[in-house]
């Protein structure tokens, strides 16, 4: 199933793109989609047998704002340097254990929102990423096939970051990544059931019509089935949580000089094959 959330920020009602491309109102079966609904094996099943028997009212598409496909996110846990070409282009080593950082949850936007570029930045990057939402309460999993059986989903997430906050301004990353606005995410979560491999994924990212990140998640260091895995050693994850896999080359960073960083009136496409395509302005903080 392809879900997702449209209407107005802060009351956005839950929706279905079924496979003809039409979206299918769900606010008369499901209040939302958040991680008490990706828990519910039953409510998931009522809106599969709604939607099989058609019984789903249609949605005019025009003019709505989409979401985030997923609401009330307790975290966003994300993952530095995982694709061999990324980790090349920067420089750096390939790591020998996942790198895990977070961005705050309020820092997820519509996959169509504004970008704001921070005030004072000159280095505003841009990297497509494979989100993984949980669905499941995950912790101390012990095996790739148990870490995917609580995926409950994917998506496309935008991890925008500022270079100069993140490696020039002393302490973690967590400053260059949780400027706001900086986590758009969808337009659809689109359940595992319909993603068989998610190592089998082209990642495609455009500047200004240019095609900058053009890569596949089967060039990822740890797989998604080992990062579910190994993030639960650290931590629990809950119904609802985000992963962010890491993003291939054609970064900003990795450029030669001068680094193509993003301005104000920079319009970024990026899109994973089968997860939908996202589009955003940037406009001044």
């Amino acid at each position: 199933m392809k879900l997702l959330r449209v209407g107005t920020t802060g009351a956005e009602r839950p929706a279905l793109l079924d496979a003809e491309g039409v979206l299918r109102d769900l606010s008369g079966v499901v209040p939302d989609i958040d991680g008490a609904l990706l828990a519910d094996d039953a409510a998931l099943g009522r809106i599969r047998t709604a939607a099989e028997a058609g019984e789903l009212p249609v949605l005019d598409a025009d003019g709505q704002r989409v979401g985030p496909p997923v609401a009330r996110i307790g975290k966003v846990v994300c993952i530095g340097l995982n694709y061999h070409d990324h980790a090349k282009e920067t420089g750096a080593e390939p790591p020998a254990e996942p790198v895990i950082f977070f961005k705050a949850a309020d820092t997820v936007v519509g996959p169509y929102d504004t970008v704001l570029v921070p005030r004072g930045s000159v280095k505003t990057d841009w990297e497509v990423e494979l989100a993984v939402v949980i669905g499941r309460t995950a912790r101390y999993l012990g095996s790739h096939e148990e870490a995917l059986a609580h995926v409950a989903g994917y998506a496309v997430a935008h991890d925008v970051s500022e270079r100069e906050f993140q490696i020039e301004r002393g302490g973690t990353w967590d400053k260059g990544k949780n400027c706001e606005t900086f986590n758009p995410l969808g337009p659809w979560l689109v359940t595992a059931d319909e993603v068989p491999d998610p190592q089998g994924l082209g990642l495609k990212l455009w500047v200004n019509g240019e095609l900058r990140q053009d890569g596949s998640t089967s060039d990822q260091i740890f797989p998604v089935a080992e990062v579910v895995r190994y993030v639960s050693q650290f931590m629990t994850l809950y119904p609802g949580d985000v992963i962010n896999t890491g993003t291939p080359a054609g970064v900003a960073l990795g450029m030669p000089e001068p680094k193509p960083f993003l301005r104000a009136g920079d319009v970024v496409e990026l899109e994973i094959e089968g997860l939908g395509r996202q589009r955003q302005e940037f406009k001044p903080a």
